[in-house]
């Protein structure tokens, strides 16, 4: 048991898992940033151009609901039932979340991976060799320069 709790610890430690664990975090965090641009301040003017409409209200009535009936001495007849609707609405909005969400990861991405290029075009200095391959070098030299 002891070397289960060993491997698993190790597993768990290991940086890529960590650096999951942190993206997954920031990741919820940032999903609700996103779901309240949408929502605050994308939808609202979407709405208005399109004569005020508020997408999360958009849906599509397949059976309509039935309201509660009561007798005269006030007891239920029968109970209310909802409507069944399709809700559109609420499929865009989370669409144009979706959509906003892998536009900002991309735009991310492509920031950090032009960071990396930069760095990896930058040139490095090279190694100095090790004293064997600078005395062979030395000899070398000396026996171009003799013939």
């Amino acid at each position: 048991m002891g070397k289960f709790i060993q491997e698993f610890k190790d597993f768990a430690m290991k940086g890529n898992v960590m650096d999951m664990a942190v993206g997954i975090i920031i990741g919820g965090a940032f999903g609700k940033i996103v779901s309240s641009f949408v929502n605050d301040i994308i939808m609202p003017p979407i709405g208005v151009l399109l004569g005020g409409v508020n997408f999360t209200d958009l849906k599509l009535t397949l059976k309509e609901g039935v309201a509660e009936q009561v007798n005269a001495a006030g007891e239920v007849v029968s109970p209310a039932v909802e409507a069944v609707t399709l809700n559109y609405g609420s499929f865009l909005q989370v669409t144009v979340d979706f959509l906003i969400i892998a536009l900002a990861i991309f735009l991310m991405v492509k920031g950090v991976n032009s960071l990396r290029k930069k760095q990896e075009e930058a040139p490095a200095e090279p190694a100095a060799d090790p004293a064997d391959i600078a005395l062979l070098k030395e000899i070398r030299d000396e026996l171009k320069k003799r013939n």
